[in-house]
């Protein structure tokens, strides 16, 4: 009997199918020290961002025979060394885009409009400074005929991009491979719309934008630091949903300081689980704990996509 061993979880649906399927599906989650041993008794593992499969644990394990990631990134899986051993390496790049592409927009928002510090403040001083709160807070401003800068238009770039386009944005598509003439709005009542999409040289997108927001994997070095924050206009909103690394936190937080950044809305960060704080506490920062993909929604299509592909596999 095929064993699965899905240590980041996994939904219930997508466990109810494997099982269907007559597999055996174990959700308890092993500690990554511990996954060597333990992973001798499985065929295969899923996981989302938490647990790293790099070369050391495939050697440890030849038992293996695949891998699976629920999400869209593989940058915790050693995908190249897993297939040259013969593994197969599948994800589910779809299922979590609309999620993410929400969340981009709930950063967004909040920022916009201070959300993330009247939050903090109108506990304490509400009742107290009510007026100069509302003062304070007000000079935000609207999304509609703003410019976004949407680096890396792969499936997650292209649904935030939609959302942007229903929005009245102008959007800004910077792509290493091909970024469309014009992407297509599903309005109400079932009329489709083709809506154009600019694409630009990834300096123009620095800076032209209104706004920034990042989905892109992990590379080498952070593709956003001191030297792109000098060129942005003053007061750009930067998200990132996608991958801690990719922006440099500390030319970030002297951006947000010299009011080069307006905000900041992160999903992702440097040294997860533990943020550096400076990061945490900043006033112009909106924050949340990597939760792009974590809605009820996505997750069922995760997993349901998930188990597809994992039967599929076995049963060929």
């Amino acid at each position: 009997m095929i064993k699965i061993l899905a240590n980041d979880g996994i939904d219930a649906v997508g466990k109810r199918l494997l099982e269907e399927a007559g597999f055996t599906v174990e959700t308890q989650n092993i500690p990554q020290e511990q996954l060597p041993e333990a992973l001798k008794n499985f065929d295969a593992i899923t996981v989302r961002s938490a647990t790293k499969v790099r070369k050391e644990l495939i050697d440890a394990c030849p038992n293996l025979r695949l891998i699976g990631r629920g999400g869209v990134g593989m940058d915790n899986i050693d995908v190249d060394y897993a297939r040259e051993k013969g593994l197969a390496v599948v994800n589910t790049p779809a299922a979590s885009s609309p999620s993410v592409a929400e969340l981009v927009f709930a950063h967004l928002f909040t920022g916009i409009r201070f959300l993330h510090d009247s939050n903090r403040k109108m506990p304490v001083e509400g009742g107290t400074k009510f007026n100069a709160l509302k003062k304070a807070y007000g000079s935000g401003i609207e999304l509609k005929g703003k410019k976004i800068g949407i680096i890396g238009f792969g499936r997650i770039g292209r649904e935030t991009a939609k959302i942007a386009l229903g929005l009245g944005m102008e959007v800004l598509a910077y792509d290493l491979y091909d970024v469309p003439a014009t992407l297509q709005l599903n309005l109400a009542g079932g009329v489709n719309v083709d809506v154009p999409v600019t694409k630009v040289e990834f300096n123009e997108l620095i800076t032209e934008s209104d706004f920034i927001s990042l989905h892109i994997p992990f590379l080498d070095k952070p593709i956003l630091g001191k030297h792109e924050f000098e060129r942005m206009k003053s007061g750009v909103g930067i998200v990132n949903c996608s991958r801690g690394g990719t922006i440099d936190e500390q030319a970030l937080l002297e951006a947000l300081d010299n009011g080069t950044v307006g905000f900041a809305g992160l999903d992702v960060f440097d040294n997860e689980p533990t943020p550096r704080q400076e990061i945490l506490t900043h006033s112009k920062v909106s924050l949340t704990p990597h939760i792009g993909a974590a809605t009820n929604e996505a997750q069922e299509r995760i997993g349901v996509e998930l188990a597809s592909l994992i039967i599929d596999f076995f049963k060929k």
